[in-house]
């Protein structure tokens, strides 16, 4: 096999990450540009493989978003540290099939030192399952499965042998502002919408004791799903107080740490995420704040054996190899990419200092964005920082504006901010208001960086 496209690809990525400091956070060109560039018959004949790497690395450039620049806070999207860049291009040339050991013994053992690495990392108790997923999304997945599983069976219904025609309904108590990738989960379950207790949220985002207590005196089998991060304000439940309680009525409690099970990784946080230990399940995203490549989540599980029962499948072909990991008892996958290389990577080059040393500074420099902001005429800090997320919102400075004007010229402050290529942020809804979002996950982000996006909205404000 000729290095010569390997050789190609590798100049085009090395380009791209010299220009990430210079070029547009934004993509350039328009939809239908790409079409255009991209668009064409299947071809007939072959193409050389070095043309087919130039061609598409020339096809696609403007239409990337820079999102592993350090002046990129749209959602919670972090870049990826450089030996998990390399470990994820191995990956591919080694082409692992990480379903069972037998198909893959180093995609397995890497996966066996890489999950408990992350367990130590979050605090979270060693003797727990755990499984390297797509994303959240499908971590969710995975952790309510065994949820599913365990509140079932000990009401005497086997899901996995009656499943869920018939069975005792499941009530999964939610906060009003969770992420809707937790009731996407439920619906792939069987858990429809109409199973959802979705209980109000106090000021600080976060439910009440007394709420969960009303909730939790119905008597059924019951799901609780706590929230560690909001992804608006960073919103933390108190699981101090609440994983108890719903313990005491037999339920399971699951968190979405999709970012903020990070804060876990640095005692300047301990006040938010204290009691996260004692919960059932928790999920998070690593190339959310470990900065690793997509297609990275991961999902630890208190209780392995309504893990390991949930996702289980054993055929005739398949190949033992005793006392050896096999990642088809743990995930919802069959053929699946060896995920393990890139979170190992990350976390020998990072180390447990060097995660911490991130999550800190990221925090610090959310701070000092928000600040900055809100020192510009006409800017209202609407939810300071608590972790990497803030809330900022934009007046319309005439005289009698409305709300919907304050919508209006936040919306335009920040197609402006992102048109001009210097920074790139994500607009929301919150308690009713347009607001743009700031959210800091990235190893890149410096100082400069911080300084360069300030002006940039000091610029965009300017031009109302």
């Amino acid at each position: 096999m000729s290095h010569a496209p390997l050789d190609r690809a590798a100049r085009h990525a090395q380009a791209w990450l010299d220009s990430l400091d210079t070029r547009s956070v934004a993509a350039t060109v328009t939809r239908e540009e790409l079409r255009r560039r991209f668009m064409a018959p299947l071809p007939e004949s072959g193409t050389d493989p070095s043309t087919v790497v130039d061609e598409l690395a020339a096809a696609a450039e403007g239409g990337q978003l820079a999102s592993g620049s350090g002046r990129f806070f749209a959602w919670v999207i972090g870049g990826a540290v450089p030996s998990s860049v390399a470990a994820e291009w191995l990956v591919s040339v080694w082409d692992q099939n990480a379903t069972i050991y037998a198909t893959s013994p180093i995609a397995s053992v890497v996966e066996e030192v890489a999950g408990p690495w992350l367990l130590d990392l979050f605090r979270l108790p060693s003797t727990a399952s755990f499984a390297f997923t797509t994303g959240c999304q499908m971590a969710h997945f995975t952790a309510l499965s065994a949820a599913r599983e365990q509140v079932l069976r000990a009401v005497g219904w086997d899901v996995g042998r009656q499943g869920m025609a018939g069975s005792p309904p499941i009530r999964v108590l939610v906060s009003a502002i969770r992420h809707v990738s937790l009731d996407r989960a439920l619906r792939y379950l069987g858990i429809g919408k109409e199973q959802l207790v979705v209980l109000p949220v106090q000021a600080d985002g976060g439910i009440a004791t007394d709420t969960l207590a009303s909730a939790l005196a119905v008597d059924a089998p019951t799901i609780v799903c706590l929230n560690a991060g909001d992804l608006n304000t960073g919103a933390f439940d108190d699981f101090r107080a609440l994983v108890p309680l719903a313990h005491s009525r037999g339920a399971w409690v699951h968190v979405d740490g999709a970012f903020g099970l990070f804060a876990r990784t640095s005692p300047r946080y301990d006040a938010l995420v204290e009691g996260m230990d004692l919960a059932d399940s928790w999920a998070t995203d690593c190339h959310k704040w470990l900065n690793v490549p997509q297609d990275s989540g991961f999902v630890a599980v208190r209780h392995p054996e309504p893990h390991r029962r949930a996702m289980t499948i054993v055929d005739s072909y398949f190949v033992a190899e005793d006392k050896a990991r096999d990642e088809i008892d743990w995930t919802p996958e069959w053929s699946r990419r060896a995920r393990g290389f890139g979170i190992y990577a990350a976390l020998r080059e990072l180390g447990r200092q060097g995660v911490q040393a991130m999550i800190e500074r990221n925090g610090d420099q959310c701070e000092a964005l928000a600040a900055g902001m809100a020192s510009l005429p006409g800017v209202e800090l609407l939810s300071p920082p608590r972790l990497n997320q803030a809330l900022v919102r934009f007046h319309d400075p005439r005289p009698g504006a409305s709300d919907a004007d304050h919508d209006a010229r936040t919306e335009r402050v920040i197609a402006r901010v992102n048109a001009s290529g210097e920074a790139f942020f994500g607009p929301s809804t919150w308690q009713g208001k347009r607001v743009m979002r700031i959210c800091v996950v990235n190893w890149r982000t410096s100082p400069r960086d911080i300084e360069r996006t300030i002006a940039a909205v000091a610029h965009a404000c300017s031009a109302d």
